[in-house]
């Protein structure tokens, strides 16, 4: 099943490659709301090609930034090509088992996590902690 994930997700990141090339980022003036979700989903899911990921940081940043695109969609592909990149998470929103313990990934300045998952629109840690523990544990 996972060799079936990676082709279609290959795929996938092949398809948004060609879409930002020809179009630029798909915000929700090209694209509607959902496919500007859409176009988020597959850039999250394009682990194979993390150069890609970090090339979309711009330009879902510049799509937030003018109204096109969510801030917290911007959250999870910050954190996503953050521990890709072997750094501290921002957001929290990417968990692991290490050492046989479901837990969230290295934050940085944990003290703080909170009030930046508010500023993108996240809901508060604890909250994300249980409804990752409900669905992966």
């Amino acid at each position: 099943m996972a060799e079936e994930w990676d082709a279609v997700d290959i795929g996938n990141t092949a398809f948004l490659k060609k879409v930002i090339a020809e179009r630029g980022w798909p915000g929700k003036d090209m694209v509607g709301e959902t496919g500007a979700h859409a176009a988020w989903l597959l850039a999250q899911h394009a682990d194979q090609d993390p150069q890609f990921q970090r090339d979309c940081l711009p330009l879902l940043q510049a799509a937030v930034d003018s109204g096109q695109a969510q801030p917290s969609e911007l959250a999870y592909l910050i954190d996503r090509v953050r521990v890709a990149d072997g750094r501290s998470q921002v957001y929290g929103t990417r968990y692991w088992t290490h050492d046989g313990v479901f837990e969230p990934r290295p934050i940085e300045d944990p003290e703080r996590l909170d009030a930046r998952r508010a500023e993108v629109g996240l809901p508060p840690q604890a909250d994300y902690d249980r409804t990752m523990r409900d669905l992966y544990e």
